[in-house]
């Protein structure tokens, strides 16, 4: 069966795609590289020794969407990681943001009911939730307004889908991640934003390995044990591997509703200290960071109600923040070894 995965050379979408395809998946890509690099084919094969179409276009053209679609009538799936995703850039250019977001997702439904396409998997965010009321959060949590640009179109997207559905036949699965971080155990793909980043533990490993001169990190005099924001991380792999899980139970049939939602996490809440004290045991290295302003958007404390996951999916975080922490590190070595 072939599958579209859009943004499939991202961070989250590489490594989805290695799980759909050690599970007998085909797969095309469809990316305009806006924040990846098209080598990451490469490294997908090296893993699974089988190598994804890759298709360089983008979705908020509603032509070349049309034309995607035209070229692989074969599809019978789509996962959506395509979106710009940074929440403090977010809140300085919205604009570029409800353009990208939004418009990427209108031509891809569109698409997907001209060409008779019903199951769809959605990369949506905790940040639906804005600041919970109760911790830890669970689906039926209510949506609080978004505290940030970013958290906004992931609400609206849901929205959109939403209200797709009960014009049509599709069939969604909305997975509300958490904080996906880590690396693939081949450190053959891991998280590398262009630019700088503005993801914790890619600056955490980046500064450690010599290319930031040091880690900011952003307020201590949060709500929280040692004053710094609380999130759940989750190792990216565990967070590919629910998605297998996810389209197979759409495509398999086994939904029990036209849109259903799931938390994806660990149900533990780490601080940004805690973060960088595991990085510092498990590299055996002492980071140089420093506390500065808080930054704009940025939620106090969120962790995840994991239960309805683990047991509807069947599926359960199974890596530790440790195991979260070296993986990431031992990417950044290997590409500092790449790039010598």
């Amino acid at each position: 069966m072939k599958i579209l995965v859009t943004g499939g050379t991202g961070y989250i979408g590489a490594h989805t795609i290695v799980e759909l395809q050690q599970q007998g998946f085909d797969v095309v890509i469809a990316d305009n590289l806006s924040n990846s690099y098209a080598d990451v084919v490469d490294s997908i094969e090296l893993i699974t020794h089988i190598r994804p179409i890759f298709e360089k276009m983008d979705l908020t053209n509603a032509g070349e969407t049309k034309a995607l679609f035209s070229k692989h009538p074969d599809i019978v799936g789509v996962i959506h990681f395509a979106a710009f995703k940074a929440v403090g850039e977010s809140t300085e250019l919205p604009l570029k943001y409800y353009q990208n977001n939004l418009f990427s997702l209108v031509n891809l439904l569109n698409s997907m009911q001209e060409f008779n396409i019903t199951s769809l998997v959605f990369s949506s965010s905790c940040t639906v939730y804005g600041q919970p009321e109760t911790l830890p959060v669970d689906e039926n949590a209510s949506v609080q307004k978004a505290l940030s640009p970013y958290g906004n179109t992931k609400q609206i997207c849901e929205e959109i889908i939403s209200d797709t559905i009960h014009s049509g036949k599709l069939k969604a699965i909305l997975l509300r991640y958490f904080n996906p971080i880590g690396a693939h155990e081949s450190a053959l793909i891991g998280e590398l934003p262009i630019g700088v980043p503005n993801c914790l533990v890619p600056f955490i490993t980046q500064t450690a390995i010599g290319k930031r001169p040091f880690l900011n990190v952003f307020g201590n005099d949060y709500n929280t044990p040692d004053g710094t924001c609380i999130r759940d991380y989750i190792h990216v792999v565990d967070l590919a591997k629910a998605h297998i899980s996810a389209l197979s139970r759409l495509i398999g049939k086994k939904n029990e509703e036209n849109c259903e939602i799931f938390n994806l996490g660990t149900g533990i809440g780490y601080s940004v200290i805690e973060v960088i004290h595991s990085f510092e045991r498990v590299s055996g290295l002492k980071l140089n960071y420093k506390i500065t302003d808080r930054r704009a958007g940025d939620v106090e404390k969120i962790w995840a109600e994991t239960s309805l996951a683990n047991k509807v999916l069947g599926w359960k975080a199974e890596k530790g923040l440790d195991d979260m922490t070296l993986s990431a590190w031992n990417w950044e070595k290997k590409l500092a070894e790449k790039n010598k």
